[in-house]
């Protein structure tokens, strides 16, 4: 663009701009920052420039404070600044919270868990136990374990300690779907951060942009709780540490294994691995989840052991079989085995229903067997098109009325109600919410659609960019769900 404007190959603004666009990049891909030797050979064959030139506008950059260069001893990092203060905001947070008074420490703390385990018929295991306790010695504490370790039993044991000392414990997490299983599991109202922290009508880009600028609600709480800590960014556990006062406790809860945030940074599993904070792995699986083979197979393979799985679906099926590998390399051959156990096959196991039950991954969104062409074609075998269905087309999608979708992001505005058992209204739908579509009504412009938490929300044509089809998602938006 800069040399069809008459820009010089050398214009130092020309230069300046490819290397803000190379760190920008790197970003989009999870990296808060890049290795200088790695900037520097990316831009030079990017832009067709020399290395002093490069070298000459890194310094400016570096003098204006657009970016920042980090001396790791053997290596130099670079970073956008934004990107830079968050890190270094989150790290510095951490451990001025974690070193304060223990203020909020319970007296008599074994004698109360010990009552509570036994009004409540808990039973922790002694990982649960060094968790729980962990907690009470330390103000910051990392509580990370696949599924079926018991999580969530440590987190309601949290929550009834200090509800019983008349403490308040606040719980979160980062996306819709995650607060709402949190709820669910805990009995306890829990909020996704962006609307604790009152940041949900910024946009994802001002956030990165105003890593230290942007306000947050101050969190009155003495516990805060956040589970699937995975999928938390670098910038919004930047906006959760600034609200957290010195001597609220703070919990953090995850698996570290899954994949990182769809945003900037590993926060998870940066922390773990700083062994600056005090972490409790939860290795054992509990009796009744120990029952899954998913749940067994997902720790045999964390663990580089190969999984179990009979080699035909078609076996007799075993207690609790809920684990299939159908070994196969050919695209349409993968096809066909997708829509006929979608519509059909796995009844042998139960009376699955699609839109109850079932849920297509694929890896990719691209490709013939992405997310975009397995929706397209799970869609004609699953809800085909009828002379008594209202269809819109938007962009390259059809949504018709029957269909499975997805909200891809947060709408803290849009109006919506519920008719069961009593009427609801309220307002919000979030990233990660699924629903079927009712209604298509051509004459008013809209769309009505039942999400499966039984809110019943119109959306108006120019407002089908906030829903995708979700017949297949991809493994990041599995993950979210």
């Amino acid at each position: 663009m800069a040399l069809k404007m008459g820009l010089d190959i050398s214009n130092n603004e020309r230069i300046r701009s490819g290397l803000k666009y190379s760190l920008k990049l790197a970003t989009n891909n999870g990296h808060c920052a890049v290795l200088y030797e790695n900037l520097i050979q990316f831009v030079k064959e990017l832009l067709n420039v020399p290395e002093e030139l490069l070298e000459n506008n890194i310094i400016f950059l570096q003098t204006k404070k657009e970016i920042v260069i980090e001396d790791r001893g053997t290596q130099e990092w670079v970073y956008l600044a934004s990107y830079y203060y968050a890190e270094k905001n989150v790290a510095e947070h951490l451990i001025l919270l974690d070193e304060y008074h223990n203020v909020k420490q319970i007296d008599n703390f074994a004698k109360k868990l010990k009552r509570i385990e036994k009004n409540t018929n808990l039973e922790l295991s002694e990982k649960q136990r060094e968790a729980v306790e962990a907690i009470q010695e330390h103000n910051v504490c990392v509580i990370t374990g696949g599924p079926g370790t018991g999580k969530t039993t440590i987190i309601k044991t949290i929550i009834e300690l200090y509800k019983q000392e008349e403490k308040k414990v606040m719980l979160c997490a980062p996306t819709g779907r995650a607060a709402k299983r949190m709820t669910e599991t805990t009995g306890e109202d829990a909020k996704t951060l962006h609307r604790l922290l009152e940041i949900g009508k910024t946009s994802s880009e001002d956030l990165n942009l105003q890593a230290t600028e942007i306000e947050v609600a101050p969190l009155d709480a003495d516990v805060v709780i956040v589970d699937e800590v995975s999928m938390v960014d670098i910038f919004l556990m930047n906006y959760l540490m600034q609200a957290i006062y010195k001597g609220t406790k703070l919990v953090l809860v995850g698996d570290s294994n899954q994949l990182p945030s769809v945003g900037p940074g590993n926060v998870l599993k940066d922390i773990i691995n700083s062994e600056k904070i005090t972490t409790i792995t939860l290795n054992k699986i509990f009796r009744q989840a120990a029952q899954s083979k998913i749940i067994l197979n997902s720790h045999k393979v964390n663990e580089g052991i190969s999984f179990f799985a009979p080699d035909n679906i078609e076996e007799e099926s075993q207690l609790l079989q809920d684990f299939f590998y159908i070994n196969e390399v050919n695209k349409m051959k993968i096809l066909e085995n997708i829509i006929s156990l979608s519509t059909g096959r796995l009844k042998n196991y139960g009376d699955y229903d699609f839109v109850q039950n079932i849920q297509i991954i694929s890896p990719t969104k691209k490709g013939e067997l992405g997310t975009k062409e397995l929706n397209k074609c799970l869609q004609n075998a699953i809800n085909p098109s009828a002379e008594n269905k209202q269809e819109r087309k938007y962009i390259d999608s059809i949504f018709r009325e029957g269909d499975r979708i997805m909200q891809i992001k947060n709408n803290y505005d849009i109006y919506w109600e519920k008719h069961e058992p009593t009427l609801e209204m309220g307002k919000g739908v979030f990233n990660g919410e699924y629903g079927t579509i009712q209604n298509i009504d051509e004459n008013e412009k809209k769309v009505k659609i039942k999400f499966d938490d039984e809110k019943i929300v119109w959306y108006n044509f120019e407002e089908l960019e906030q829903i995708e089809h979700s017949y297949c998602i991809t493994v990041h938006k599995a993950q979210r769900k």
